[in-house]
């Protein structure tokens, strides 16, 4: 046999033995179902609370109301699609104003940043929300098949009445909890007392339902079976964080100086010349992931601290010092090993300039929040025809005004153009000099300009301005005159 055949025979018999057929090269891995272990300590305690107060804050806010006035949807927070607005509290963003909600992912984008660059995924493992639902499907999935011992020896037994019971009541329970989290996210585009009405009442409209039912299977696979793997494979962050981290940024790390030489150990056995890490594995089995940190920093780790919870307990257990994997620095792992102190920085460049950019953009909404105008117009120039020469020689263009009060008081206001010679301004059906504006609304004004026929441009820039006949505010926009050329 030559040596390519004994290399075919062998690859051949590899993956025979991992269940693949003959002949064929495997493109993917078959995935190892991580079964995470319960534990106690302080980052779980840190983890529960970050989930009850995220699971508080997304299924409570779509009730709170806040009073705007008559008219006005009570609801303190509310993506209106119907009303083309969104309500925040005491902020109201129109339409055009939709470059707040770019203001608002780029301040999460730099947030993100700075929160890597100083303790790593931090936001993976306490709040992104595949972390907060995951941790509560792991929850239920404890309560009603055991913990982890329990659930590998449910999953090997062949299926009977009890493990189908248990079955059942896990996936019944999961699909409660992701409709319960669907229904809840439509709650944010309409008005939640309305809505669960509605469904009461078996009424609610498709559109509705379909989403409903869209971010139902979305968090009951994600958070049921997809799990680790939408962390390690759907996630881009693990990729992108390689380049937000240093030396200097806090990582889940393992005492390699003081664990090595590992291995199990017996009560009557000295500690010299071997390491405080007796191999028990226990920071392998609470992983939710199902790495070991031991292995060093790998893109898998979503930095939740349950494995220093679980060695924690382990070190208590046989009298060691705690902190054997601890949050530290790569820095600080290579000066504990040569003897000397650690240090934390914190004042980084590349933290300076997260820090800097974040005050930056964030001084920047709260400017234009603040000194954003309560009035807009908008002026479009009739096309077809672009002017209409009048019976006296005169030249007349048509225009379609639109006066967007942002106020929520109905409003009077005085309109005038000015740049064309001896202008004359027409408003059909009103007075210039008295336009009436609904609050909250967007009037709409058909508007003539009309100047004599010689002496004009053939195009002349006009301004149109629209005052506020109480308070004075005023709103300028920009157009054309069209005439024959001469």
């Amino acid at each position: 046999m030559t040596t390519a055949q004994t290399t075919i025979a062998q690859m051949t018999a590899t993956q025979t033995e991992a269940g693949e057929r003959p002949g064929r090269t495997a493109l993917f891995k078959a995935r190892d179902k991580v079964y995470p272990k319960a534990v106690q300590g302080r980052f779980r305690r840190l983890k529960w609370t970050a989930l009850f107060v995220l699971l508080a804050i997304y299924y409570v806010v779509p009730w709170l109301r806040w009073d705007r006035g008559p008219d006005a949807p009570d609801q303190a927070v509310l993506i209106d699609m119907a009303g083309q607005r969104a309500y925040f509290f005491f902020i109201e963003i129109w339409p055009q104003e939709v470059y707040y909600l770019t203001g608002l992912l780029v301040m999460a984008a730099i947030g993100l940043f700075l929160v890597t660059s100083l303790a790593g995924r931090l936001w993976c493992g306490y709040a992104c929300p595949q972390t907060v639902w995951t941790d509560l499907f792991m929850w239920v999935e404890r309560r009603i098949e055991g913990d982890r011992s329990a659930r590998i020896r449910l999953d090997r037994s062949p299926m009977s009445a009890r493990k189908a019971a248990r079955k059942l009541a896990k996936h019944a329970a999961w699909l409660l909890i992701a409709l319960l989290t669907g229904g809840s996210w439509v709650l944010y585009f309409g008005d939640a007392p309305t809505l669960v009405a509605d469904a009461a009442r078996f009424q609610l409209s498709g559109t509705v339902v379909f989403f409903v039912g869209l971010f139902t299977a979305t968090t009951y696979l994600l958070a049921g079976w997809a799990r680790e793997q939408v962390c390690t494979y759907m996630c881009p962050w693990p990729r992108i964080q390689a380049a937000m981290i240093d030396e200097d940024s806090l990582i889940v790390t393992y005492q390699a100086h003081r664990g090595e030489p590992r291995g199990a150990k017996r009560k009557d056995q000295s500690w010299d010349a071997r390491g405080d890490c007796i191999d028990c594995g226990e920071c392998v089995k609470v992983c939710p992931v199902g790495i070991d940190i031991r292995d060093g920093q790998q893109l898998e780790c979503i930095g939740c601290g349950l494995c220093i919870d679980a060695c924690d307990t382990i070190m208590d257990r046989i009298g060691r010092p705690d902190d054997l994997i601890r949050f530290d620095t790569l820095a600080n792992q290579v000066a504990r090993a040569a003897g000397r102190p650690p240090r934390v920085r914190l004042m980084r460049p590349r933290t300076v300039v997260y820090a800097l950019l974040l005050l930056v953009v964030a001084a920047l909404m709260v400017g234009m929040l603040v000194l954003r105008p309560r009035l807009e117009i908008g002026v479009l120039r009739d096309r077809a025809p672009l002017y209409v020469t009048l019976a006296d020689g005169s030249v007349r263009n048509a225009y379609t005004l639109k006066i967007s009060n942002m106020t929520r008081e109905a409003r009077t206001y005085a309109l005038g153009a000015g740049g064309v010679p001896a202008g004359a301004l027409e408003v059909v059906g009103a007075d210039p000099s008295a336009l009436s504006a609904r609050p909250d609304r967007v009037s709409t004004y058909r508007v003539f300009v009309t100047a004599p026929g010689t002496g004009l441009a053939p195009s002349t820039p006009v301004v149109f301005e629209l005052r506020d006949a109480r308070t004075g505010e005023t709103a300028r926009y920009d157009a054309v005159f069209l005439a024959p050329a001469d």
